[in-house]
């Protein structure tokens, strides 16, 4: 049989940008313009175009919809159930990428009518299953901060420990003891002092960057909690 004897689904992207900001973990969405689901939010992202790989769709939707470039991209599932959208069989490939917040200006393009930053933990009610997609690239952001040195791409170059800590509180929803996960942050040997201090009105906290092969797998398995 030739290709076009077989049905054809329609192919979008879908891209999820989390950052840290005012100590929440936030997701960038759009306001959707045009139907269905006009005036609702929504994830970044549109069809792919012939020719288009999925990831030249997604970062091209991404500059379109909200002005973000120079972000990294994982692709992090395909949703394809056939009722997701009331067009018709749309299969998304859903990618997500972790920014420093200060990195990010978001701005509403032709597609969108507004283009905020959400709380994770406080959404408003979503377009298509874009719920469903949130809620997997949670656990995955959740897993990765447990098993891998993901989370230095939230934060900016330099931190301390504190500030590093409540990053991963953040983002796994829950209070970590402060002796452990230092204790166990530190032995992994996937973050090193600057020689630097932050000045407060106590003590002063010692400064901390990623080392430069942190983005690879901790040795040690399952950090946190």
């Amino acid at each position: 049989m030739a290709l076009e004897d077989y049905p054809r689904p329609s192919v979008t992207v879908d891209v999820v940008i989390f950052t840290l900001q005012d100590d929440d973990l936030r997701v960038l969405l759009i306001k959707r313009k045009h139907p269905p689901f006009a005036g609702m939010w929504a994830i970044p992202g549109g069809f792919i175009d012939m020719h288009e790989s999925p990831e030249e769709a997604a970062l091209r939707e991404l500059r379109e919809e909200t002005g973000v470039e120079d972000v990294y991209l994982e692709q992090l599932y395909t949703f394809g159930e056939p009722g997701r959208d009331p067009r018709g069989w749309v299969i998304t490939i859903a990618y997500f990428a972790l920014v420093p917040a200060h990195t990010v200006r978001p701005r509403a393009g032709d597609d969108a009518a507004a283009a905020r930053w959400w709380s994770m933990y406080a959404l408003p009610p979503l377009a298509f299953d874009h719920a469903d997609i949130l809620a997997y690239a949670l656990q995955r952001l959740r897993y990765k901060l447990e098993y891998t040195a993901v989370g230095f791409e939230l934060l900016p170059e330099v931190f301390t420990l504190s500030e590093l800590q409540a990053a991963y509180e953040v983002i796994l929803g829950e209070k970590l003891d402060k002796r452990n996960f230092r204790r166990k942050i530190l032995s992994a040997e996937v973050i090193e002092e600057t020689g630097q201090y932050r000045m407060g009105e106590g003590r002063p906290a010692k400064l901390y960057r990623f080392r430069p092969d942190a983005v690879a797998e901790v040795k040690a398995r399952r950090l946190f909690p």
